[in-house]
């Protein structure tokens, strides 16, 4: 069962991750766009600029879980590259449990008001000509979170699974 669980999360940050990724793509295509408008013509489009960023934000705060996921994201690893897989995967429930879950649900809770605050106001760019979907861009936060918990999640199950096997091997010798 749990096993299901872990395809089923890593089946949604593996397909949220490529779909994502795609976006970095149009990232560079718009900008391109601004450089040659502005440099080109001199003109300026603030609604591109803020394209770009809003963008950017998706690339990073969906492709979040796919990159944990992946084992790429930032890790300060001095002690735990040398870790037997054992150590290495107590490490992970023990981070996952104490560190990110805590961190993910408790953002995700302070991002609730900040967020429907701007849904009830569909807030908008306050430059002129910018886009009017930052309650859109603000919704993005609490998604991240959400994509990190159920990545988080597998993530401590899968490695509950590796702590289990490596006791079970060493039972057997």
């Amino acid at each position: 069962m749990f096993n299901k669980l872990v395809c089923s999360a890593e089946a949604i940050s593996h397909y949220t991750g490529k779909c994502v990724a795609w976006l970095t793509l149009a990232m560079m295509l718009i900008t391109c766009l601004i450089v040659l408008l502005r440099y080109g013509f001199d003109i300026g489009s603030i609604a591109l600029q803020e394209s770009v960023l809003y963008l950017h934000a998706m690339v990073f705060m969906l492709g979040a879980a796919y990159t944990f996921k992946d084992d790429e994201h930032v890790r300060v690893d001095v002690f735990y590259r040398d870790f037997s897989a054992s150590k290495k995967a107590w490490v992970n429930i023990i981070g996952g449990i104490f560190f990110l879950l805590p961190f993910t649900l408790y953002t995700a809770y302070l991002s609730m008001d900040y967020v429907s605050a701007s849904w009830r106001v569909f807030e908008t760019s306050p430059e002129p000509g910018g886009l009017p979907f930052v309650y859109l861009l603000k919704t993005l936060i609490p998604m991240m979170m959400i994509s990190l918990i159920i990545q988080g999640t597998a993530d401590i199950l899968k490695n509950i699974g590796v702590v289990n096997a490596a006791r079970t091997a060493k039972g057997q010798n």
